[in-house]
């Protein structure tokens, strides 16, 4: 079976992702039929591109991921640095109010809002996990975003005014996030 569907489960990771991930995809398609080779039907084939399509979705989420956190440990050593932009102080209440306001939030909102912006998914990326049009993604995320928006400042309304120190509230702080 190997020897009669590899090339085949190359070729259509190769036209999926490219020749960089192709090997390890195929080798990872390859270990899970062999782990589940009860459950193969009689012509593979069919049968192997779906696990190599799954096994492909998995690393892209988890390159996606690791960018995304990458990202955030580059924005968190920017602001920490001395000259850096914001104040520690700034960012934890920036950040519990941006915590705050997601739970006030519908589920389907929550989602939308960590795929794209904590995971770091593209709106079609972020449609395939919900099951959805990527259209269709972008109108619920707008809408999100709007309703998140509105949290935040129905939080900042009852926080206590900022001193007049010319730095922006923590609303608008948020906002500029967001």
């Amino acid at each position: 079976m190997y020897d009669a569907c590899r090339g085949r489960v190359w070729a259509y990771v190769v036209s999926r992702a490219g020749r960089q991930v192709a090997d390890e995809v195929v080798s990872e398609t390859f270990a899970i039929a062999w782990r589940r080779r009860a459950d193969l039907p009689a012509t593979p084939l069919p049968w192997l591109l779906g696990v190599a399509r799954n096994v492909l979705r998995d690393t892209v989420r988890a390159q996606a991921r690791r960018e995304s956190l990458a990202a955030e440990f580059h924005d968190w050593t920017e602001r920490s640095a001395p000259g850096g932009t914001g104040d520690i102080a700034d960012d934890v209440a920036d950040r519990s109010a941006l915590l705050t306001a997601l739970t006030t939030l519908a589920d389907e909102d929550r989602e939308v809002l960590v795929l794209t912006a904590w995971h770091g998914l593209r709106p079609a990326e972020a449609a395939r996990v919900v099951g959805c049009s990527a259209a269709t993604l972008r109108v619920r995320l707008h809408r999100a975003r709007k309703r998140l928006l509105r949290a935040v400042d129905d939080d900042a309304a009852t926080a206590t005014a900022p001193a007049a120190s010319g730095r922006p509230t923590r609303a608008q702080r948020v906002r500029e996030e967001v």
